[in-house]
Formats: structure tokens, C-alpha cells, sequence
């Protein structure tokens, strides 16, 4: 596939330029452009990104990033079982526990609940940073959720992290997926409230917190372009003529128109809601 010149496969992280050293120069450099185009890709067009992914496992099987980057870009995918064996690849030949918790995702894309929670109770968890400890417990209790245990869903996302004011990079996905079992469980006003903390520290736009937000509220968009062609009468106009030269004295006006539906860190942390 081709990649563009400016692509230089500099641009991949220290670390994995490092793993890449033990391959031979040149084929270190195509490996390494797929990879930077991969991670460009697996956002926008994740179909892109996983064929990149393929070239790069081709070309370097045996170097665990590349294998790490496969098994993102299956995932995306929702190759969830191709992914799962590229993760556990990649854990064989690092010996690390990072992705423990997207292979545990990936087992519930599985269509095995059972098997993430008893993953989010496995040892590896304790060897997780804090991120990783957050993300465990967004599957576990996604994992909840796909057993029909709305409550102990909630429960699981009840934690010193979500009630913390100091805001990291992961406080907004941990809120919002409090606040969205909150309102599958039928408790509007205390899911409102979550969300509203959601968009509080949301910097970034990673997730729709403000729409829900907005829909709990009943606010309604609309769009400013239609909004503007009803108030000066240049909206959608048809004519129909009546083709009948019996009947062509007065052609007949048909008019239509379209309506637009008309922070800083300070470590202090609150009580953990409870259920």
C-alpha cells in the first residue's frame, strides 16, 4: 500500500524505534512507516489502519510492538478474536501486563462476560498502573452490563477515582460510563448529574457527555442554515404548471418549505456515591 513521502517512520515512539533495531536497517524503516501510518488510521479509518497493520506483521512477526499494533488495529476492527491472539503475542514476548484489560475486552467481544471478570480478578490486575487498574474496571463493568447486572455494574465503577476532583486523562470515561448505567438503571437525575461531571472534564471532546447532557435537558439543535431560509422565504420552492392548454389560464403555485427542528489537580477527593 502505498505511503506518503513525508512519512518517515521517525515518528514512531523511542521504544518501539529501540525494538526495531533488530531487524535490518531497511526493513526496519518500511516496518516502522507502517506503523506510523497505522496509528494515523486506526481512528479515521480503521479499515486503513489494520491493512497497514498486516503489512508490518508480514513484514516483523516476531517484534512485539508490531504485534501489539496488529493486534489495536484488529480490534478497532472488532476482530476481536484476531486481536486477542495478537495481544497474547505480544504479552508473551514482553512479559508485560498492559494490555490486560483490552484483552479482557476483547473477550467480552467475545461474547464471554464471564471470562473479563474473572480477569478483573486475576492477579495481573495488581501489576497495573492506575490507568490500567481504571480501565480494567470500565470492562469489568461493561462485563456486568452484558450479564443484564445493571446495579453491580455500578457498584464496580464506584471508586476513589470517580469521586476524585483531580482530573486525569481517563476521569472523563470513568463518569460518563457511571452516568450511562446510572440512566439504564432508571436514575435519571443522579445519571444527569454524572454527565454533567463528565463534560467538566472532558478537555478533549473523547466523549458525547455534553449531547447526552443536552438530551436529558430536552435542549434541541437546529440547524441555523434551514432556520435562516424560512425567515427570508428562500426555502425549497416548486412550481407545478398545469400542462393542459384547457386549463392554462392560471398556473398553480406549489410551495414548500423545510423546517429545521424547530482544573487543577488538588488531590481531595469526595465520598464514593453509593448505590
Amino acid at each position: 500500500m502505498p505511503i506518503p513521502d513525508d512519512v518517515t517512520g521517525e515518528e514512531i515512539d523511542k521504544d518501539v524505534r529501540q525494538e526495531l533495531q533488530s531487524l535490518p536497517k531497511g526493513l526496519a524503516e518500511d516496518v516502522s512507516r507502517n506503523l506510523v501510518m497505522v496509528a494515523r488510521l486506526i481512528d479515521e479509518d480503521p479499515e486503513g489502519a489494520y491493512a497497514y497493520a498486516k503489512i508490518a506483521l508480514r513484514l516483523a512477526s516476531r517484534v512485539a510492538a508490531v504485534r501489539e499494533a496488529a493486534g489495536f488495529a484488529a480490534y478497532a476492527n472488532q476482530k476481536f478474536s484476531e486481536a486477542l491472539a495478537e495481544f497474547r503475542a505480544a504479552r508473551r514476548m514482553t512479559g508485560s501486563v498492559e494490555l490486560w484489560p483490552v484483552m479482557a475486552d476483547c473477550e467480552r467481544g467475545l461474547g464471554r462476560p464471564e471470562k473479563a471478570l474473572d480477569m478483573a480478578g486475576a492477579p495481573e490486575v495488581q501489576k497495573l498502573d492506575k490507568a490500567g487498574q481504571v480501565e480494567m474496571r470500565l470492562v469489568a463493568a461493561g462485563a456486568r452490563r452484558d450479564m443484564g447486572q445493571l446495579e453491580a455494574a455500578i457498584v464496580t465503577l464506584q471508586s476513589p477515582e470517580l469521586a476524585s476532583n483531580s482530573v486525569q486523562p481517563w476521569t472523563a470515561r470513568l463518569r460518563y460510563a457511571y452516568a450511562d448505567a446510572l440512566l439504564a438503571a432508571g436514575r435519571e437525575g443522579e445519571a444527569r448529574e454524572w454527565f454533567a461531571k463528565a463534560v467538566e472534564s472532558d478537555k478533549d471532546g473523547s466523549t458525547d457527555a455534553s449531547d447526552r447532557l443536552a438530551e436529558l435537558d430536552g435542549v434541541e439543535f437546529v440547524d441555523a442554515l434551514v432556520e435562516d431560509e424560512d425567515e427570508t422565504g428562500t426555502g425549497l420552492e416548486t412550481k407545478v404548471e398545469d400542462e393542459d392548454e384547457d386549463e392554462a389560464e392560471a398556473p398553480k403555485a406549489a410551495r414548500a418549505s423545510s423546517d429545521g427542528e424547530g482544573d487543577e489537580e488538588d488531590g481531595s477527593e469526595d465520598d464514593v456515591p453509593q448505590s
